[in-house]
């Protein structure tokens, strides 16, 4: 619990920090990388260059100093935060790295502003993050038999196929010939990967595309093309151009918050574009242990060609007993019989289930689009659950 001497300092400043949130993050992760340059390693260097990571480290700091005392608001952003860095390996000494050049950019960009109580009660917020976090990170790593900091084990590349266009699916399996840990559908894994243009080693996060329970792990990923600001994917440039079966890849324990409920409750998934893979795993795992259970299927893309693995989510949904599938397609197509035209628009649908687990994944404004729809028809906002490709910004679908 914060101190009463902290409080209302803590108080008066979060507008300030708040105001100059960018530039102390900013100027964090340059102080930070000139004295640990290894670290490079950890962090998408991709969303250092669009300031996205920058962004959603100052959003989580403030965002507890905000909401510290409401376990219902701060509790879930805290437990995504712990799953992602689980899946990065993140140790308990990183912490204290991490504190020390954070606590210094705040007095090195707002200079005499930072007084010495007021950079006191700061470094007691951050400390009460940090510990929270290390307290959630020490049980999922537990949970998983997993060490902290441990090597990552390699998986092989026993399966390649081309998924839709411009995107590619890899079937792994581990490389000492045991079977890979399960997982829950709507989960993620991390691939370390060499670029030899940065000589760094970059990890990106995947969700799994496939049902848990098999011999091999499947991800599912999108060449990600240059765009404004940003640098074109360096780690799913390689993994679709050059990763061939045969070759090994390093690869995290499975992790996110992101999970299929157990349970009999309806089940509605609407995703877009490559959002789509959690919501597959979802889809097969479902029809293989609950194909009675209801579920809504929408899925929105650009074209027939983009739809990855077309074919089995059309074999999952028949093998439900209560499925329903609406299509969205920008380009019609009439080998899609019955899916309409332009972007995914609910109130073009039936009334979903009252009571119905709701499941999110694809680009941001698709989520907001869709979340605020949702709301408006009533689902209660913890029964919508959501995941985010990338740096996640507390609030983004508010």
């Amino acid at each position: 619990m914060l101190s009463l001497t902290a409080r209302p300092l803590i108080e008066a400043t979060v507008p300030v920090l708040l105001a100059h949130g960018e530039a102390i993050t900013r100027h964090f992760y340059e102080r930070m990388f000139s004295h640990h340059p290894e670290l490079k390693n950890l962090f998408n260097m991709g969303n250092q260059a669009t300031g996205d990571q920058a962004q959603a480290l100052a959003g989580s700091v403030y965002a507890f100093a905000s909401h510290m005392d409401k376990p219902a608001i701060i509790g879930p952003v805290l437990d995504r935060i712990a799953h992602k860095h689980v899946s990065l390996g993140i140790t308990p000494a990183q912490y204290t790295i991490v504190g020390r050049h954070l606590l210094a950019s705040l007095g090195e960009v707002l200079g005499a502003a930072i007084t010495p109580d007021i950079a006191a009660a700061w470094d007691e917020v951050y400390w009460l993050m940090a510990t929270e976090l290390v307290a959630r990170e020490a049980r999922l790593y537990q949970a998983r038999d997993w060490q902290a900091g441990q090597d990552w084990p390699e998986m092989q590349v026993v399966d390649r196929e081309e998924a839709a266009d411009g995107i590619v699916a890899l079937r792994l399996r581990p490389a000492d010939g045991s079977l890979p840990a399960g997982f829950i559908p709507g989960q993620y894994i991390s691939v370390a990967l060499p670029i030899p243009a940065s000589g760094l080693i970059q990890v990106r996060q995947y969700s799994l595309s496939d049902a848990p329970g098999g011999e091999t792990w499947r991800i599912t990923i999108k060449r990600v093309p240059h765009g404004e600001g940003a640098p074109p994917g360096a780690v799913s440039g390689q993994l679709n151009d050059v990763i061939r079966v045969g070759d090994t890849l390093r690869v995290g324990p499975p992790a996110g918050d992101f999970q299929l409920a157990d349970g009999d409750r309806p089940v509605v998934l609407l995703s877009a574009g490559v959002g789509i893979t959690p919501m597959l795993a979802m889809l097969r795992h479902l029809a293989a242990t609950q194909p009675a259970r209801p579920v809504v299927f929408g899925y929105a893309t650009t074209d027939r060609l983009h739809f990855p693995h077309r074919d089995e989510v059309h074999a999952a949904l028949g093998a439900l007993q209560q499925a329903r599938q609406h299509l969205w397609l920008e380009t019609p197509d009439e080998a899609e019989t019955g899916a309409l035209t332009g972007r995914m628009d609910l109130d073009r649908v039936e009334a979903l289930p009252d009571d119905a687990d709701v499941y999110l994944c694809g680009p941001l404004p698709f989520m907001q689009l869709q979340r605020r729809a949702l709301v408006a028809r009533g689902i209660p906002r913890e029964r919508i659950h959501y995941e985010v490709f990338g740096p996640d910004l507390f609030g983004e679908l508010e």
